[in-house]
Order: structure tokens, then sequence, then C-alpha cells
């Protein structure tokens, strides 16, 4: 549909989206707090249960941009169906699996078909939307990753307390599977239809430059999930860095060619260059993501095995984050196409604040009540962080072709993904360090990792205000131009 006819249906089409987006999200959030259980149910050692959560981050980040080109190429509706079809099955595979391997298995493939997935929910958003009505989309996206997230944990120790400590865990994927066909259902009823089009493959797929990307992608996502989940002495892993900067250099230059030859890029290249916006939104996003998603980890670590709580209870102290960030997710949506990038300079600022006080309560609280007086400035730090996704994302995106919608919001989720693993490997040997150092006090653990989290996010304040400075500059210069020409005549 054109933004001079909407679709009638965009609406309830999105909240179909948004309950996809849930189901995916609560996954990520519910399970991080199952693996004590999937050990004991399964026999399992902790590095074997943390590939559950690394290998599904690892298959995620390397389907994202494949994804959101093949909706591109295919049609959106079509490959979030068939995505969401083997989310599902996947999810009670996960669910029923007899042993931890074929549970690693099921949650590679699960990774993989989330992947697919997210894509085509930007896209059907930049697609269905246009202007202020897109905003408030996004914004009921970012509130719908706050309420996933506060959620997860809680029900997560919800589900174990239930079911037991031993099969207890069965049932966090098993949830998946009610929500993904309710949602399957509408889906094909509301999503709108795209015209069929006679497609060569061979030219529509650029199935080297998916290569090269996969690959370099997996030299830098599979030595971080292998350091966090415990292999200390793998250090040798991170040879696959520079492993990594040659296959991207690689890709880079093969993009380029497929372009100049008249064939269909995975990545189209000019996004980075010749899209206003896109290559700054995307490289605060990385940087944001990098800074704040692995503070959740080390939370955990921090109220579990400092402070000794259950899941429940850990699960608890952190949902004034997640809270504060669904509601002010909501209310930024509608405010981005007035207020622009200053949304973000402000949210950015608000979040290391409100991580800032975390640290210091931390720090001085004693342990019987940390876990409440830290509730305070993580809900500051919520408010903070919900004003930051979905307006950034929302102006990342707002100069984007539709056409390349997917590949779009396929490379920026790519980059959250390798902030999101990177930030969280840096947090928890940030944790660690302090903790050892300090002679095993968690709370000057707890108290480190915060500081170089709030590091990380004052250097995306600093790519924020430099963009809203070029946003100004630009303004300005079109407006003397403007006046240039009104005076010539």
């Amino acid at each position: 549909m054109t933004s001079e006819q909407p679709d009638p249906r965009r609406w309830r089409a999105l909240s179909v989206t948004l309950g996809v987006g849930f189901m995916s999200l609560l996954d990520v959030s519910i399970v991080n707090v199952a693996l004590p259980s999937m050990q004991i149910g399964l026999n399992a050692s902790a590095g074997d249960v943390q590939w559950v959560v690394s290998g599904y981050a690892l298959a995620f980040g390397l389907t994202l941009v494949a994804g959101g080109r093949l909706g591109d190429a295919f049609g959106r509706r079509a490959i979030f169906i068939v995505a969401l079809a083997g989310f599902v099955l996947t999810s009670a595979l996960a669910g029923a699996a007899p042993s931890i391997e074929l549970l690693i298995l099921a949650r590679l493939v699960q990774g993989a078909s989330a992947g697919l997935l997210t894509p085509q929910s930007s896209g059907l958003i930049q697609s269905m939307f246009s202007g202020a009505e897109r905003g408030k989309a996004f914004g009921l996206l970012g509130a719908t990753i706050g309420i996933s997230t506060a959620v997860g944990p809680i029900l997560g120790g919800l589900i174990i307390a239930a079911f037991g400590a031993e099969s207890g865990w069965r049932w966090v994927f098993y949830v998946n599977v009610p929500i993904g066909v309710v949602a399957l259902i509408f889906a094909a009823r509301l999503l709108p239809k795209e015209e069929r089009r006679r497609i060569d493959v061979r030219k529509e797929i650029d199935f080297l430059g998916a290569f090269l990307l996969g690959l370099a992608v997996v030299c830098v996502l599979f030595p971080v999930v292998q350091l966090e989940g415990g292999g200390a002495t793998q250090w040798w892993l991170l040879v696959l860095f520079p492993v990594a900067v040659v296959l991207g250099f690689l890709f880079v230059r093969w993009e380029h060619r497929t372009v100049r030859e008249g064939r269909e890029p995975l990545l189209d290249m000019r996004l980075f260059t010749n899209t206003a916006g896109f290559a700054s939104g995307a490289a605060i996003g990385a940087v944001y993501f990098c800074g704040f998603a692995g503070i959740f980890v080390v939370l955990a670590m921090f109220f579990q095995s400092g402070l000794h709580y259950t899941a429940l209870e850990s699960g608890l102290a952190v949902t004034s984050f997640a809270l504060g960030s669904a509601v002010s997710a909501a209310v930024a949506g509608q405010l981005v196409a007035r207020w622009g990038r200053r949304i973000t300079v402000t949210a950015l600022s608000v979040v290391a604040l409100g991580m800032a006080a975390a640290g210091v309560v931390a720090l001085l609280v004693p342990a019987d009540g940390a876990g409440l007086w830290m509730s305070i400035p993580l809900l500051l730090a919520g408010i903070g962080g919900g004003a930051v996704i979905a307006p950034n994302v929302t102006l990342t995106l707002e100069n984007v072709p539709v056409r390349m919608a997917g590949a779009a919001g396929g490379a920026m989720q790519t980059g959250q993904r390798i902030g999101t693993a990177i930030g969280a490997a840096l947090l928890v040997a940030a944790f660690h360090i302090g903790t050892n150092v300090a002679g095993g006090r968690y709370q000057v653990g707890m108290a480190v990792a915060i500081g170089v989290a709030v590091l990380i996010i004052m250097i995306a304040v600093l790519l924020a205000a430099r963009e809203l400075r070029t946003r100004k500059t630009c303004t300005i210069d079109e407006s003397l131009s403007q006046r240039s020409v009104i005076s010539s005549q």
C-alpha cells in the first residue's frame, strides 16, 4: 500500500508482529533463568548449558542480514510465516529434547529461525507505516521489548517453581508453541500480501556475499561466546578477529562489484554511504547494546551467585528497568517526529546516570537491601533505555527505501547482536576481575562492571550528539539554500 492509501488492517497486522516479537524476546529472557534447571534435568555441565544461550545468539546473528534480503526479494509476509513456523517447531523440539546435544541443535535452528523472522518485522513496519505513524509503531515495538524483558525472568522463575527444577526448563520452551500457533493464524489473515513476481534466484540472492558476511559474523561471535561461556583458556580464538576484518573487507569489495554488474547485493553499501542517518544510527545502536544488554547477565550473576537470590527474586529485582523502558518507549515513539535525535541524546544520558547510581548503590548498600534499593536507579535507567531503542530505529531507517528495508533492518540488528555479545563478555570479565581483586566482594565486581557499561554508553552519547549536530547543520544549509533560491527569484 502507498502512503496515500494505507492498509486499513495495518494496526491489526502490527499487533501480530508485536506478538511474535514478544514471544522471541521472551524466549531469550526466560532461558537465562532456566539454565540451572537444564543442567540438573539433563545432567549437563555449565559449559554445555551455556551453549543453549550462546548457540542461539550465534545462529541469530548469522542469519539476520540474509533474512532481511530474502524478505526484500521473496516477500516479507511469506518469509515471516515460514520463519515463524520454524520457530514454533524448534521450540517444541527443544522442549522435548532428550539430551543436551539435541537441545543445543534445536536452539541453533531456533536462533536461525529468529534471525530470519526479526528483520521481517521491522521491514513490515517500514512498508505499512509512514511519518508520525511509523514512529508510533516503532514505539509500540520498543514497549513490547520492555514488557517481554520484564515478564521473562519472572515467568521463567514461576515456571521453574511450578514444574520443578528437573523438568521445569522444558515448559520454558513449550510456552512458545500456543503463542506461535495463534500468531501463525493471524499472520496468514492480516499481514499484507505482496505482488508475486518471477525471481531469478541466482541474480536476486547474493550467495557469495551471504557466505562472506556469515563467516565474518561467526569469526566475531564464536570466540566471544566461547570466552563468555567460561572458555578462559581458549584465548587463541582471538586470532579469529583479524580474520573477521579480512572477510569483512572482502565482503564490502564483493558487494560493490555486485552493484557495478547490475545484480542485487546482499547488503547495498550505499545504505552506509548515501543514506542519511543510517550509518550513524546503526553505530549508535550497536554501541548502546554493547553497554546495555550485557548488564542483565551481570546483574543475574550478582543477585544469584553473590547475594544468593532465587531466579524469581533475581527477576523481580530488575523488573523496574523493564517496566520503565516499556512506558517510555511508547511515549518516545510518538515524540520522535517532533524531537528527533534530541530524544536519543537525552535518553542515553539518563541511562548513563541511572546506571552510575545503580553502581553506587551496589557498592554502598548492605546485601539484604540491595535488590530493593537498586530498583530505584534501574527504574531511571529503564526510562532512559526505552526512549533510546524505538526512536533510534525510526531515525536510522527513515531515509531507507522500502525495497531495502529488510536488509537494512537486518544489518542494524546484526550490529546490535554483535554489540550485545561483545558487551556481555566485557562486563562479565569486568565483574570477575573486580570481584577477585576485592577478595571475593561481589559488590565491588558489580560496581566495576557497571562502570564499564557507563563508559560504553557515554560513547553512544557522543555519537548521538555528533549526529544531532550533523542534522542541525544540514537543516541550516537547506534553509540557507531555500532563501538563496527565493532571493534569486
